[in-house]
């Protein structure tokens, strides 16, 4: 288990406790000022991408540090986690509402209008954080030319994500300041800061899953697909015919690769249950 579970979900999965999403925890006055701040400007995205790209322009010794600090400090105020789509749905299943919106991460870094992320709320109508967005009055998001917010329902959101996995998306939930959750994004390169930051730039900023991908020597065919659609490049490189093998210190545990594997042969275990990964969170 993770280290939030322990803190924030007494030793369960602490995104799968509803308790984290409750409408309660946004009384902190500091909590409504930082998710205001995060949607009126999303320029500090490329901000924050700008600045670490600058960071490998110093001794190692000095960036690790740096880099320990930007993790410890994103924990606090905004930290995400890889979850597989079965979590993902289980998530879907007692929230109440599911806000789709445009992505902040790829406007800020790509430009343009994704709509791969949702505003998760226990409260009907996407609840206090959908007036907080308002407030704050984000055109990009919610502007005359966007698709503004669109409300779903838990199906409709679910089989969304399901597609995006298909294109090698993975999920991911996101707090805003811990243990607040009300983020569920649809997550690839290069249009993410959080992969960005956590695999280009060596900052993570996002737990791995509960979970590693295992192969089923047995099932699988040798067809290559899982190198292509895993999205943190975990397989090593395929040759013809061969068995698929993972590299484990690189698989974050989204289950992306089992969208494309026809023969079963991909599946998931505890991250606990694997020696090699079982304190390998970052």
């Amino acid at each position: 288990m993770c280290e939030f579970c322990h803190r924030h979900g007494e030793g369960k999965k602490w995104y799968l406790d509803a308790r984290n999403y409750s409408e309660d925890l946004l009384s902190d006055i500091r909590r409504r000022g930082f998710i205001k701040k995060f949607f009126d400007s999303p320029n500090h995205l490329s901000d924050g991408d700008r600045a670490l790209g600058k960071l490998g322009r110093f001794p190692a010794f000095l960036t690790r540090g740096i880099r320990r600090k930007i993790t410890e400090r994103q924990k606090v105020k905004h930290f995400g986690q890889v979850v597989p789509i079965e979590d993902v749905e289980t998530i879907l299943g007692f929230t109440t509402s599911a806000v789709r919106l445009a992505c902040i991460c790829r406007h800020s870094l790509l430009g343009g209008e994704y709509r791969h992320c949702y505003g998760l709320s226990l409260a009907p109508g996407g609840g206090e954080v959908v007036k907080l967005m308002r407030e704050a009055d984000p055109t990009y998001l919610i502007g005359p030319q966007t698709g503004g917010l669109e409300f779903m329902s838990g199906a409709e959101a679910l089989e969304d994500m399901k597609n995006n996995e298909k294109d090698g998306l993975c999920h991911s939930v996101w707090t805003f300041v811990t243990p607040f959750l009300a983020g569920l994004c649809n997550c690839s390169l290069p249009g993410c800061m959080a992969m960005k930051a956590s695999l280009a730039y060596r900052t993570p900023v996002m737990f791995r899953a509960e979970y590693v991908a295992r192969v089923d020597p047995e099932k699988c065919s040798g067809c290559g697909l899982r190198t292509e659609v895993c999205p943190f490049h975990a397989f090593f490189p395929h040759e013809l015919r061969a068995k698929a093998r993972i590299d484990l210190r690189k698989c974050y545990g989204c289950g992306v690769c089992r969208s494309v594997c026809a023969k079963g042969a991909l599946g998931l275990v505890d991250r606990d249950s694997a020696p090699e990964t079982a304190s390998l969170w970052l």
